[in-house]
């Protein structure tokens, strides 16, 4: 096999402070846009940052459409609904203000509302076609409420495939925002359960980019067109994936503890910017691709404090409760990597005699200590799992080519058997 010999970064364009929302209707003035789509969720169709874009939009003589319907945790379904409305509206942008499940689908309507075609055709191989987008899409400017997923800074859309209980996705450079306006005022509403669940995101995409596949183990593609979203890990992406852990690692705690507490907010919505520039070129691997089963087959799982008509695992609790079973199972394969970022959440390394044998474990502890500070449940089986689940579990995960094939150690079935066996319990 060929080996690739180059990296691709592509750069996202933010801009950050507290009170940056205001300034989106002057942004779309100034692109030539007259019309434009606001997308959002049901919880926050009321809120503050929705209420500061209208009247933004307003200001500026902006003409907008609201579409409000976006599900958190979205799935096939609810993508198709968003893309019918993009599609007939003939909108000449898109402003998303949400989670990631809210830019992701405003991605996602962007996407088939300028170049149509069947729904499987961009998503990712196996499971879609994995076609390459043609072009360029429509301007999105992307406001982000949660300090997580970092969708502001990717070219990804994630969602659930109903009828076959499993996430996947759609992944090209051609998806990134236009503009991601970060403001931290935007993030102040966030549930507790919330700010824990999308900090972890954080924490994962951060430490998973950081201990990924290095770019040059990848297979050279035979176009640069169709080198992938999600490279491995390269010089570029380290520095923002590690000053990313040790932001989470300094505020989430806070953050989560005390939502009025602006400087850890701050630094939380700043970090997921930081790691989503960081995986967005680099990828995330284990314990992302293991998450996606677990979200597709929640049954009653429901977190205290959500509001939510449907049995849900938010996406950064689904992703963190695989993660120590992963890290002790990745770091045989890169051990400096594992024993750097371990240091850095604040493990004493000066013992450490056999890094290859103990950076993992390491590793594993010090997200199992944020976890228990932010009373994450304990392991699978505290959010509906059995050992009965792992067979389906493990079915889930091996169609997920495009994140797994990153991790540093390769996993097969028998040890993805393993691994999800592992994250029953912890503690």
């Amino acid at each position: 096999m060929e080996k690739d010999y180059a990296i691709q970064m592509g750069s996202s364009n933010l801009r950050y402070g507290a009170g940056v929302t205001k300034e989106v209707g002057m942004d779309l003035v100034d692109m030539g846009i007259k019309r434009v789509l606001l997308m959002t969720d049901p919880n926050l169709k009321n809120a503050a940052p929705v209420q500061t874009v209208k009247e933004a939009l307003t200001s500026e003589g902006i003409e907008f459409e609201v579409f409000d319907q976006v599900r958190v945790e979205p799935t096939d379904l609810s993508f198709k609904a968003a893309i019918a409305v993009a599609a007939e509206g003939k909108y000449e942008a898109f402003v998303a203000v949400g989670g990631g499940s809210t830019i992701d689908t405003a991605k996602a309507a962007n996407l088939y509302a300028t170049y149509p075609d069947d729904f499987f055709a961009y998503i990712n191989a196996p499971i879609g076609q994995g076609k390459p987008i043609p072009g360029p899409v429509k301007p999105l400017i992307a406001i982000p409420t949660t300090a997580g997923t970092g969708s502001e800074t990717t070219g990804v859309a994630i969602f659930d495939l109903t009828d076959r209980h499993v996430k996947t996705g759609i992944a090209h450079r051609y998806l990134k925002p236009t503009l991601g306006l970060v403001d931290p005022e935007n993030t102040r509403t966030m549930p507790p359960v919330v700010a824990a669940s999308s900090g972890l995101d954080v924490l994962c995409h951060a430490l998973e980019s950081y201990t990924a596949l290095p770019f040059y183990e990848r297979p050279l593609p035979a176009r640069p067109i169709l080198r992938p979203a999600y490279q491995g890990h390269n010089p570029i992406s380290d520095i923002w994936s590690l000053r990313a852990i040790e932001l989470v690692s300094q505020y989430i705690v806070r953050a989560y503890r005390n939502p009025d507490d602006l400087e850890a907010r701050s630094n939380m919505i700043l970090a997921s910017s930081m790691a989503g520039m960081g995986f967005g070129n680099a990828g995330v691997h284990l314990c992302h691709g293991m998450s996606y089963p677990v979200s597709g087959m929640v049954r009653d799982y429901r977190p205290d404090g959500l509001k939510t008509h449907h049995a849900i695992i938010p996406h950064g609790m689904s992703v963190v409760l695989n993660a120590p079973a992963v890290f002790r199972f990745t770091g045989p394969a890169c051990p400096e990597r594992h024993l750097h970022a371990a240091k850095i959440m604040g493990a004493d390394i000066s013992e450490v005699r056999d890094p290859k044998i103990e950076a993992g474990e390491l590793l594993a502890r010090e997200i199992i200590k944020v976890m228990q500070s932010l009373d994450v449940p304990n392991g699978l089986s505290a959010v509906g799992f059995s050992p009965d689940d792992i067979p389906v579990l493990v079915k889930g995960t091996l169609p997920q080519h495009r994140v797994t094939k990153l991790s540093p150690r390769p996993a097969n079935a028998e040890d993805l058997t393993s691994l999800f066996g592992d994250a029953m319990r912890y503690w």
